[in-house]
């Protein structure tokens, strides 16, 4: 099995032949046709998140370097364990990648993506940055219909976590106004799939790059902002007749957080997304001031994912804009999105 590790964080990702494991059990063994490449990636790559103020939270101990990264995987079924039920050689399939334990009261309770201890592939187990990935379970494995396989696997997370955020504004952005913050592979998928789920929405995307604007207004968006410029927020509260309904940071950084809170309405709620790093001051008395609230979003929950590939395999949700490359290109793929050089989503192919 050929895989693309990184054997010290920062490193080089380089070519490793390591024998394919066998399924056993419940798992599932799935020839990749194509992964995602996510900014999270970047961090684990790295080997911390920025937390602000000179702050890291180290993930050196979170790996047994080499790793594999690699979460938003697409492929065929080609061998399962004795007790696999549900799944056959030869399925073609997207792979929920956010794996808890199984029996604990969070993954009992259906939020399995909150699991105190995952096995999420890509992030705690090795992942899809390869030509094969072992899967725990069947339940993890989701139809995707008749899209490609490029676009489908982006579905994993960029897909589900952009569907998971804008399920929690919902309720305040539906007939009013959204402001998605980050045009990138995340926040370009937001607004695909709220074209879908709101019934009626004003969207207005907010980024630092002209490209991924111009990207943005093509997709469909009503309004785009550079939010660099100095009359950013106020456009905002202009469009909106005094700020956004609800906002989706899908960036993460202490500039784009505050620009969320500085443009959301009184009563509005602010959906964090992103992982860029930094920290986020607000003082205590805009809370009440405001009525507003700030509210985390991981990922998505298995029935999340349900819902969403019922969404996709409907044909509901409008494509991104997705560039393949081939794995051999892991490294240079990696660099380039940490520098900023993407325009919607690369995925990595394995020749074969």
């Amino acid at each position: 099995m050929k895989s693309y590790q990184f054997a010290e964080y920062g490193g080089t990702l380089t070519e490793y032949d390591n024998p394919t494991p066998t399924p056993e059990g419940d798992q599932v063994l799935v020839r990749v046709e194509a992964c995602g490449v996510c900014h999270s990636d970047i961090h684990i790559w790295e080997g911390f998140f920025d937390m602000g103020g000179g702050n890291k939270m180290e993930l050196s101990r979170a790996h047994q370097l080499p790793f594999t990264l690699g979460h938003e995987i697409v492929g065929e079924v080609v061998a399962v364990g004795d007790s696999a039920a549900g799944v056959a050689v030869g399925d073609k399939r997207v792979v929920y990648p956010w794996i808890g334990c199984g029996t604990c009261p969070v993954c009992q309770s259906g939020e399995e993506h909150l699991c105190a201890r995952p096995s999420n592939l890509g992030v705690n187990a090795a992942g899809g940055y390869a030509d094969h990935v072992l899967v725990s379970h069947p339940r993890h494995l989701h139809a995707y219909g008749d899209i490609a396989p490029a676009l489908a696997c982006t579905y994993a997370c960029s897909g589900l976590t952009a569907y998971s955020a804008l399920m929690k504004a919902k309720s305040r952005a539906e007939n009013r106004s959204l402001l998605i913050i980050g045009a990138g592979g995340v926040g370009m998928a937001g607004l695909a799939i709220a074209q879908t789920i709101f019934d009626k929405c004003e969207i207005i995307v907010a980024d630092i790059d002209e490209a991924k604007l111009d990207a943005a207004k093509a997709a469909g968006a009503a309004h785009v902002i550079n939010s660099t410029a100095p009359d950013a927020a106020k456009q905002v509260l202009k469009l909106t007749g005094g700020g956004a309904a609800a906002a989706i940071d899908f960036v993460g950084a202490a500039a784009s957080g505050q620009f969320g809170v500085g443009t959301i309405a009184k009563g509005g709620t602010l959906v964090v997304v992103g992982l860029f790093g930094g920290a986020l001051t607000v003082p205590m008395p805009l809370f009440p001031l405001k009525a507003m609230s700030i509210q985390g979003s991981y990922v998505g929950s298995p029935q999340e994912m349900d819902d969403l590939m019922a969404l996709v395999r409907a044909g509901k949700i409008q494509p991104i804009p997705v560039e393949a490359r081939a794995l051999g290109l892991a490294d240079q793929t990696v660099r380039d999105l940490r520098d900023g050089k993407v325009v919607g989503r690369i995925v990595l192919e394995p020749a074969f």
